[in-house]
């Protein structure tokens, strides 16, 4: 997908701001049983389609609104994750400047998770 420069502009000012790590940072996380929320901020019908295993939906259109409730201690360990990586940088740094403070964006997003061969599920979860 060939992204527009505004969009491109914006994300690579929210990376200044933003902590990122790779699918494998992430998955030794899992595979170590480490305390963090695992975050796919993708649309509904993405997130139904597939998703990293052990994931939990917040779309990145309600995000802001419902974290609060969803996540409410602002030093959990949080990680976001999208389709490759961009939209997820953009909703760190918005719930960073709600005062989340534990907040890192998964790099590469879903395609690099199932590029790597990492559990995938389908459908949605409870």
């Amino acid at each position: 997908m060939k992204h527009n420069p505004g969009f491109l502009k914006v994300v690579e000012e929210a990376k200044q701001r933003v902590r990122e790590c790779t699918v494998s940072d992430v998955k030794a996380k899992l595979d170590r049983a480490e305390r963090f929320h695992f975050v796919d901020i993708r649309e509904d019908n993405e997130y139904e389609q597939d998703h990293a295993a052990g994931s939990i939906h917040l779309g990145k259109g309600v995000i802001e609104r419902d974290i609060e409730t969803v996540l409410p201690n602002k030093q959990d360990a949080i990680v976001l994750y999208c389709g490759g990586g961009y939209r997820s940088v953009l909703a760190a740094d918005s719930i960073r400047q709600m005062g989340y403070t534990n907040v890192i964006s998964m790099d590469g997003g879903i395609k690099a998770w199932r590029a790597a061969g990492y559990p995938i599920e389908k459908g949605h979860r409870p």
